[in-house]
């Protein structure tokens, strides 16, 4: 989809909820829709903003970022680095994808299949608890880290 489209598709959702797409609130999201691989925390998104509005401070960016969480247009979430990073939630996707996050090089992959859907399935059956979200992220290390010749960049996704 394209970030124009991703607006729209925001807009609406915002709009839904009572609230106006504001300016600082299209500045952030576009940083975030313009790296959504990077799972950027509340400061890289600020540091991206900074770079072309200047006037947007870090207070607007944490008020912004938490707004989205609250309305699951992101999600909030911690890689066990101690960071809150920010990732969007797609339209196409019923829960939150899931994640591989390497140990050793802090390598992030995306996973958008849905693995857990005969889980689901099986824990509203067995126990009548109907799943509305999850979330599953792999902690490991690539084969190619455990030999100690991982190409990846080592410093932490800002």
């Amino acid at each position: 989809m394209s970030i124009s489209a991703e607006m729209e598709r925001i807009n609406r959702h915002l709009m839904a909820n009572g609230y106006k797409l504001t300016t600082q609130r299209e500045i952030i999201l576009r940083v975030l829709l313009e790296n959504e691989k990077d799972h950027l925390s509340a400061e890289g998104v600020f540091m991206l903003v900074k770079k072309k509005y200047s006037e947007i401070g870090l207070a607007t960016v944490y008020r912004t970022l938490e707004l989205l969480a609250e309305l699951n247009i992101v999600e909030k979430m911690n890689f066990g680095d101690g960071v809150a990073r920010y990732d969007l939630r797609g339209e196409e996707q019923e829960h939150m994808h899931h994640h591989l996050i390497c140990e050793e090089c802090g390598s992030l992959q995306e996973i958008k299949e849905d693995w857990l859907f005969e889980l689901e399935q099986r824990l509203e059956r067995e126990y009548g608890f109907k799943v509305t979200d999850h979330r599953l992220d792999f902690t490991g290390t690539y084969k190619d880290c455990t030999k100690g010749e991982c190409k990846r960049d080592r410093k932490a996704v800002s």
